[in-house]
């Protein structure tokens, strides 16, 4: 029998959780100072609402529920067609994201929320990819999305936000932005916009598979060596950000094309003014996802070969496919596993957190165990995480116990300290120990 965790998942002990609960408590913190609220939505959607947003690559990747029941007694089951077959056999799956199952909440929840609506969300997401560095089939995200305003400054405090985030892990990273405008442009200037989704797909793989890999894949796709020779000189382009959308202007000559241009320089502009200017224009950045219409952004270290650990974009109708229409969001998210590989591999988790408790209190009988616990409530109260050894065993495996978890301080109560009214403490980093009174201990504890 096979008892190991299912490939792409993973168990986490103590000390990963606790370095992971510093990579949500941190999110969180800058979320709330920007004023975002907490969400959830279920693990389980009806695939009506997940199928079809991500794109055939993404409905491939969606983890689809069998039907409970005997409910293949009476269905003749084709498989010549998997979209088919799966509408046969199964109506529910796991989330494949947190924004398509937001937008559905959004919908749901018209008339209980306020607008413009900031949300943040952190729970696990599903997909069936093959597991390899980094990528995993079950993972964290950590979601923010402004939804119900138009205001381009939504995009550049989501950019403030990035920042703050990853200013607090210490991390260095690359945030590279685009516009899905300038990728529809490109797409109308070699004379394929219906095929806007086959060039984004192939176009955001640019960094992962290399040119040529993309060329062959648009050519599988039907596209000719002209169209695609058409779009070297854009890929190829150099310089500044400014310089950038000036060799863009001298190419592209459209509405659409002008449109994203200038959202792309409101928004470098405005955070450049925040102090916010370490954003690159990457006009191969193109994220496959379907939904997104206007600004689109992508973070990864600096100091780390990882893929994207935060990204994200605008999306002008993502509620229309749930029947309502005209309500524009923005949102980013943090990959919270691949985050967490990147501050283990650069030893930027704080030392602190590798201990969940602050004292331990040796236990040296029933009567003694009694005072500790009283002395350890009071403790509590004032806000030390305290814990009583719960058996009177040897001292050299009570003091292991602590030195195993790291405890900070041991504090010892025999019968002739509490007949004083005393606590010694034994600080487990340095060794030193020193005798004071009960009512004093607080203030020994660091």
């Amino acid at each position: 029998m096979n008892y190991k965790a299912v490939k792409g998942t993973r168990d986490f002990l103590p000390v990963q959780m606790q370095k992971r609960n510093y990579i949500f408590d941190t999110i969180k913190t800058v979320y709330h100072s920007h004023g975002f609220v907490p969400i959830e939505t279920p693990a389980l959607e009806s695939l009506d609402t997940l199928m079809g947003k991500y794109g055939d690559e993404g409905d491939k990747l969606l983890f689809k529920i069998l039907n409970s029941g005997d409910f293949l007694s009476n269905k003749n089951i084709s498989v010549d067609n998997y979209k088919e077959m799966t509408k046969q056999i199964c109506e529910k799956g796991l989330r494949y994201d947190l924004t398509v199952p937001f937008a559905r909440f959004v919908v749901n929840h018209m008339n209980e929320i306020s607008f413009p609506f900031k949300r943040y969300q952190i729970q696990p997401v599903w997909r069936a990819d093959r597991p390899q560095k980094g990528r995993y089939r079950e993972f964290y995200q950590c979601d923010a999305d402004i939804i119900g305003s138009n205001g381009l400054a939504n995009e550049v405090e989501l950019l403030c936000m990035i920042e703050e985030v990853f200013q607090k892990f210490g991390m260095k990273v690359k945030t590279k932005i685009n516009n899905r405008k300038i990728l529809l442009a490109i797409a109308q200037y070699i004379g394929r916009e219906k095929n806007l989704i086959d060039i984004t797909v192939a176009i955001d793989k640019l960094d992962k598979t290399g040119y040529e890999n993309v060329c062959n894949e648009l050519r599988e796709k039907g596209f000719s060596n002209e169209e695609i020779n058409k779009l070297t000189p854009i890929f190829n382009i150099t310089g500044n950000n400014e310089q950038k959308l000036e060799q863009l202007k001298g190419i592209l000559n459209s509405p659409v094309a002008e449109k994203g241009m200038e959202e792309v320089k409101f928004v470098l502009s405005q955070c450049n003014a925040l102090g916010v200017n370490d954003i690159e224009l990457d006009l191969t950045l193109a994220r496959g996802l379907n939904y997104y219409t206007g600004a689109i952004m992508e973070v990864k270290a600096a100091e780390v070969e990882m893929g994207s650990i935060c990204g994200g974009g605008r999306y002008d109708d993502l509620t229309g496919i749930f029947g309502q229409k005209g309500l524009s969001g923005v949102g980013i998210s943090f990959g919270a596993d691949r985050i967490y590989d990147c501050l283990e591999q650069l030893n930027l988790f704080p030392s602190c957190l590798e201990s969940s408790t602050d004292v331990m209190f040796v236990n040296f009988g029933d009567s003694e165990a009694l005072e500790a616990q009283i002395q350890a409530k009071k403790l509590r109260e004032k806000d030390f995480k305290v814990e009583v050894y719960p058996e009177a065993t040897k001292i050299k495996k009570q003091m292991s116990y602590a030195d195993n978890k790291k405890i900070k301080y041991v504090a010892l109560m025999g019968e002739n300290e509490i007949k004083e009214g005393k606590v010694t403490l034994k600080n487990m980093l340095t060794g030193e120990q020193l005798t004071v009174n009960v009512e004093e201990m607080e203030h020994h504890i660091f």
